[in-house]
């Protein structure tokens, strides 16, 4: 089962942005105008066009059919029960959007196929639009309490899954042979094939709106993701299709009967999209979030390079003095000219020592080569890209803590020749230093400013990264570049460290100051010869 944090990720789980909220109020306030616009003249007729039903239909076949393929994706991942009643419930308005189309009157067969009648059709649509705000009914119900209790029950997801697309047509199969061998049974919903009765179509028409409206309450309730908003989008639809197409005319074919049906199609297609979409992005996240898990192995590398280069500089300093004491030694016990036997053992056993040490050293010199970068992996590049490319991969982090970013990327800089790799590491450590110093940040605006320009003193490029956060105590500012020192509990001390290892290997300089009122400043200085 996936983590909270994971879960993050899902679109079922995932909150709706700002953004997306205002775009879903403005849907739905041009549905209303256009619901307003129409409904005074929805029994105007018009000329009934066979070709309608079976275009229209096919395409809400479609679009449910590939809503539901991908809510049964998102079941799989999240594993929630309630995800997957809302797939079936998808994959059932799907479904009974074929016998509905055979079953039209005048469309196949003068009375529809299967064995149709004078009510058929018009029962298909009511189960079929009972069942939608049903099943979103129970969605919202029920999505916020069965978390993970898929994963202790004796089904994998993907037998239920199975299950599920079985249930569903058996039950679109049952319901099309109770419509069309019981159709004598049913309350007559139409006169003829063309009038409505109004008296029973109220009465269940009532039933579909009490079931769209308490659905679409619920969802505003217990909203919480993406997918909630826009199920709300979808009853709002159907809301407008039922007043349409089922209460306000009075025969088929009338201009509220055609709107009604492009309301329907609405309902499903705005879902969709929104699905695509999120899907798209998230697939997108995805390649982010590779792409920082390589500048990671990448900060790895740099990690055991610098710690490499710090162990070589500690123990080399003993081993040298071993070998200069050694030698000093060996030559005091020659000039003494003193041939013993005890004086030639020892200076074998000095000059030993001295092969030791410089073997010693020889060998931490290996070891650092192993990890030192080379620079034949430099190539030009545009500073302001690098700092783009960084930002993106830590989008997801900005979007979810709340931080606002403002970024003066002075346009028309000149390339340099660097790392790109290496570069990308530095901004990113950065970067999510300034994140963690502002996550508890709670009485200012959060936010992360980046700039880039030409340094007048160095005549280099200077980038800067300033945050709105804590700050770093003046006792620990000229002590956040060494070593094993951080400020964070859980922090190493190498991050900062191999920033500057990377900026000076790059002929540059690092250095940190206080943001006025708050927060931190990192000044990254490039020669133009980097």
């Amino acid at each position: 089962m996936p983590e909270a944090s994971d879960e993050q990720f899902m679109l079922a789980t995932l909150p709706p942005s700002r953004r997306q909220t205002r775009l879903a109020l403005g849907v739905v306030a041009v549905l209303v105008v256009a619901f307003a616009a129409t409904a005074p003249f929805a029994n105007t007729p018009l000329r009934p066009v066979y070709a309608f039903v079976p275009a229209l239909e096919t395409a809400i076949l479609i679009n449910g059919l590939i809503t539901s393929a991908l809510l049964f994706a998102q079941f799989v991942v999240v594993r929630r029960w309630a995800i997957l009643v809302l797939a079936s419930g998808y994959l059932f308005a799907a479904l009974i959007v074929i016998p509905h189309a055979l079953t039209f009157p005048g469309l196949f067969a003068p009375t529809g196929l299967l064995g149709a009648g004078l009510q058929s059709t018009v029962w298909l649509y009511m189960f079929w639009h009972a069942a939608s705000p049903l099943v979103v009914l129970v969605y919202a119900l029920f999505k916020d309490a069965d978390r993970g209790t898929i994963g202790k029950s004796r089904f994998q997801p993907g037998t239920a899954v199975g299950w599920s697309v079985t249930v569903v047509t058996a039950l679109v199969g049952g319901m099309t042979w109770v419509v069309t061998a019981g159709e004598s049974f049913l309350p007559r919903m139409f006169l003829d094939y063309s009038h409505v009765n109004h008296t029973p179509a109220l009465i269940f028409s009532g039933v579909m709106v009490s079931l769209e409206s308490a659905a679409l309450v619920l969802l505003w309730i217990r909203r919480r993701s993406i997918l909630d908003l826009w199920l709300m989008v979808a009853c709002c639809a159907w809301l407008l299709e039922v007043s349409m197409a089922a209460v306000l005319i009075d025969s088929r074919f009338d201009l509220g009967w055609y709107t009604g049906r492009l309301y329907g199609f609405i309902a499903t297609l705005f879902v969709l999209l929104v699905l695509l979409s999120e899907t798209t992005a998230l697939y997108a996240r995805l390649v982010r979030s590779v792409m920082r898990q390589q500048s990671d192995r990448e900060a790895r590398q740099t990690a055991a390079d610098a710690m490499s280069a710090s162990i070589a500089h500690e123990i080399k300093q003993p081993l040298t003095a071993i070998v200069a004491n050694a030698e000093a030694t060996v030559h005091l016990l020659t000039n003494l000219k003193i041939e013993s036997a005890d004086l030639d053992e020892a200076r074998t056993a000095l000059n030993d020592i001295v092969e030791d040490g410089h073997r010693a050293a020889e060998l931490i010199a290996n070891v650092r080569a192993m990890f030192k970068k080379d620079i034949h992996r430099r190539t030009w590049f545009s500073v302001n890209d690098v700092v783009r490319e960084t930002l993106a991969m830590v989008d997801v982090d900005l979007q979810m803590q709340g931080i606002s970013v403002a970024t003066e990327l002075r346009e028309g800089l000149p390339h340099l020749l660097v790392d790109r790799g290496q570069m990308q590491q530095v901004f990113l450590n950065l970067i999510v230093n300034a994140l963690e110093a502002m996550r508890s940040v709670a009485d200012r605006v959060r936010l992360l400013r980046i700039t880039s320009h030409v340094d007048p003193e160095s005549s280099g490029i200077l980038v800067t990264v300033e945050d709105s956060g804590t700050g770093i105590a003046k006792q620990s500012k000229d002590r956040i570049f060494e070593t094993f020192f951080s400020t964070k509990s859980t922090g190493t001390g190498l991050g900062l460290t191999i920033c500057r290892s990377i900026i000076e290997s790059h002929g540059g300089n690092i250095q940190v100051s206080s943001n006025n009122p708050h927060g931190t400043i990192f000044l990254v200085s490039l020669p133009l010869m980097a």
